[in-house]
């Protein structure tokens, strides 16, 4: 059965393609239109499909749009109501519904040849859980939440036989997601795009109006919660422009520009006492979750706040529990390969992130020519990285299928030494990210527990890990604030070029730990082509283009 796997309704439009219960390719369609998250999540925007990406999909099994048994859409109009029944203000949804129900029309028009009456409507957290429930091999309790779905933001289910049943669901207006986001928001970031940055500023931050927001966000005890209305200014009185963001670990202050503002001590408080309450709501939710579906031993988890690896972190670590599984496109494009999945109704144990496209070495090469870059071919472009990167360069990585999800992970990364203090500072300026924004490592897996406490194997880099005593001052661009750091495990059998990598760095440093952040600069997708890297390549500090098997170095390529 050819499924293919529609994200479109709200934001992060991508495809997904599964055939005969594999999954075959999956993409967003920023990485091809390059607009950062595909598009805005604005009702008015909810027509527009990824069908750059769904294209792509079906070319690359080589397929056409008629050859498709089924279409799942992430979305189901028909379980909609008004939401102003519901109490939450969005006067333009009724246009975002009348989208959704014109979406079997749009994809015909889309992709020529396929027959609209082939579109299925998936419930949007029915997708999530998909997503997630069925990507691994053992029955599985699964929790969904997010912003939002058709008139709930959350879904508590247990799988069996890859089978979902349903425990619990809660309706809108409460929302821990849209709690997040109206956060995100109110510090001046950009909701559903830049919520990442306040879990990070969360660790400067004390949490101290945890008691005010035990009161407004609370278990009820039955599976659901509440959020009930917060004012965000009568809480601090404070606005990012009044004063300087300190760090309640260390004695430096720290001060983070943000637009013509700045953030202050009473944001990042703000930020540790929002993200505080998530985690022990979240504890109580796992825990009614394990007990409703029976005490399994795995739980998957799914929706945009998955991806809040510090939450992900505690749950592992206090929850009932034996292992906690995370769906790496955890956000809204992973409900493509969700809804696929669904349709299908068969598991299909996930076993890698690289589901985009790749490119040969021989068309590499003749992108290399064609810009004519000089370049040469090393006997191991793993072990050419390795010296630069010891020599405290910069690498830009590309390698391989791109990365289905927000996290790059050894395919589309920029890579660092770990051992020098300002390497932060550097590679947040070559990003042109903020200051207080922490960057992440990658560690052969059988070296983990030398360095870093917490949950292992961790390949797609979804939860934060406890840095040793005696490491921290060793690989302190990579130790947080906080003493944590979000870890990448590299096996040598699924990813034996960064293994090498990694090995070769390690005998030239003693350091087993090598920084791994996405290839793109701040408010641009990551790189997806040959020539997306050179252009970063050549507008960036990188010491080295590591392309397939080739090396440009910069001081060949741009020598006076």
């Amino acid at each position: 059965m050819r499924v293919l796997g529609i994200n479109a309704i709200f934001h992060d439009p991508a495809a997904a393609l599964v055939v005969d219960g594999r999954v075959v390719a999956a993409a967003e369609e920023e990485r091809f239109s390059r607009r950062k998250h595909g598009k805005r999540p604005v009702p008015f925007a909810a027509w527009e499909l990824p069908e750059q990406a769904a294209a792509w999909c079906l070319r690359s099994a080589g397929l056409k749009p008629a050859d498709i048994d089924a279409v799942g859409y992430s979305f189901d109009p028909g379980l909609c109501r008004d939401l102003a029944e519901l109490g939450v203000t969005d006067p333009s949804d009724d246009m975002r519904v009348d989208y959704a129900r014109r979406a079997p029309q749009f994809l015909a028009s889309a992709l020529p040849g396929l027959d609209p009456d082939r579109v299925r409507f998936v419930p949007h957290h029915v997708a999530h859980a998909a997503s997630a429930g069925l990507s691994v091999a053992e029955d599985n309790a699964v929790l969904v939440l997010d912003g939002r779905g058709e008139v709930a933001s959350h879904l508590a289910g247990v799988y069996r036989a890859g089978e979902l049943t349903t425990l619990r669901t809660q309706e809108l207006p409460h929302s821990l997601g849209l709690l997040y986001e109206d956060l995100t928001r109110h510090l001046g970031f950009q909701h559903s795009s830049d919520e990442y940055k306040v879990m990070a500023l969360a660790s400067y931050g004390r949490p101290r109006f945890l008691d005010l927001f035990k009161q407004m966000v609370y278990a009820t005890g039955d599976g659901g919660f509440r959020v009930e209305h917060i004012d965000w200014n009568a809480l601090t009185k404070a606005r990012p422009a009044d004063g300087e963001l300190t760090s309640a670990h260390a004695d430096d202050s720290l001060i983070s520009a943000h637009g013509d503002g700045r953030l202050t001590s009473a944001h990042a408080d703000l930020a540790a006492s929002v993200q505080t309450r998530l985690e022990e709501v979240l504890l109580d939710l796992v825990r009614w979750t394990f007990d409703a579906a029976g005490g399994p031993r795995t739980l998957t988890m799914a929706g945009g706040t998955a991806l809040n690896c510090v939450a992900n972190a505690r749950i592992a670590a206090e929850g009932p529990f034996e292992r906690v599984w995370v769906q790496p496109a955890a956000g809204d494009s992973g409900t493509a390969l969700g809804a696929a999945l669904a349709l299908g109704r068969t598991p299909s144990v996930f076993g890698t992130a690289a589901l985009g496209r790749g490119w040969s070495d021989e068309e590499i090469e003749a992108e290399l020519r064609r810009a004519a870059l000089p370049y040469s071919r090393p006997d191991s472009i793993a072990v050419e990285a390795a010296k630069v990167l010891a020599g405290n360069g910069i690498v830009a990585w590309y390698q391989g299928r791109s990365e289905y999800g927000p996290r790059a992970l050894g395919h589309r990364s920029l890579l660092a030494h770990p051992g020098d203090p300002d390497t932060q500072r550097r590679m947040n300026d070559v990003k042109g990210r903020e200051q207080f924004r922490p960057i992440a490592p990658m560690v052969r897996a059988e070296r983990f527990s030398e360095i870093f406490e917490g949950v292992c194997p961790s390949p797609y880099m979804l939860f934060v890990h406890r840095v040793r005593p005696g490491w921290c001052d060793r690989i302190p661009a990579v130790t947080h604030v906080d003493g944590t750091a979000r870890v990448q495990t590299v096996d040598a059998d699924s990813e034996p070029l960064v293994a090498e990598m990694l090995a070769e760095f390690d005998r030239l440093t003693g350091l087993p730990v090598v920084v791994n952040t996405s290839l793109n600069t701040a408010g641009r997708p990551m790189v997806d082509t040959p020539r997306e890297a050179m252009e970063l390549f050549g507008s960036a500090p990188v010491d080295l283009l590591a392309m397939g098997p080739f090396a440009v170095r910069r001081g060949e390529a741009f020598a006076r």
